[in-house]
């Protein structure tokens, strides 16, 4: 039976900025470990990965879209994958309209079959939300 594990904020940050070295590799080296040689499953929920977006910015200095470009690319890796999907990563390649975090708060209602209710007219343009 596949184990899965669920990683939290401080684990997805470190595989992004490979920030302290020594931290980055045995973090690594430990989840490679899980995944390549106990066959397991190693996710992160759209709430770390929207703690991970704004951690980038604020403070490593990261822009918007290098802070998006940077946790896909992690998140395609085969170390880690968002827990919600493939829907994650659309939400995070796009940079029109809404907010990534506003996109990950919806993606989660989405899942549990609610309708987001949002005064955000960006937001209320998205599939499955409309405007209060």
């Amino acid at each position: 039976m596949t184990v899965r594990f669920g990683i939290d904020t401080s684990i997805l940050v470190r595989l992004v900025t490979g920030d302290p070295k020594e931290g980055f590799e045995l973090c690594v080296h430990k989840l490679s470990a899980l995944v390549e040689g106990d066959d397991a499953e190693v996710f992160v929920s759209n709430q770390g990965i929207g703690e991970a977006y704004v951690a980038l910015q604020h403070h490593y200095g990261v822009s918007k879209s290098e802070a998006r470009a940077a946790l896909v690319s992690v998140l395609r890796s085969g170390l880690v994958a968002p827990l919600n999907g493939s829907r994650v990563l659309a939400a995070l390649e796009i940079a029109t309209g809404c907010g990534v975090l506003d996109r990950l708060i919806a993606d989660d209602y989405r899942r549990a079959d609610l309708i987001t209710l949002t005064l955000d007219r960006k937001m209320g343009a998205l599939a499955g939300a409309r405007l209060l």
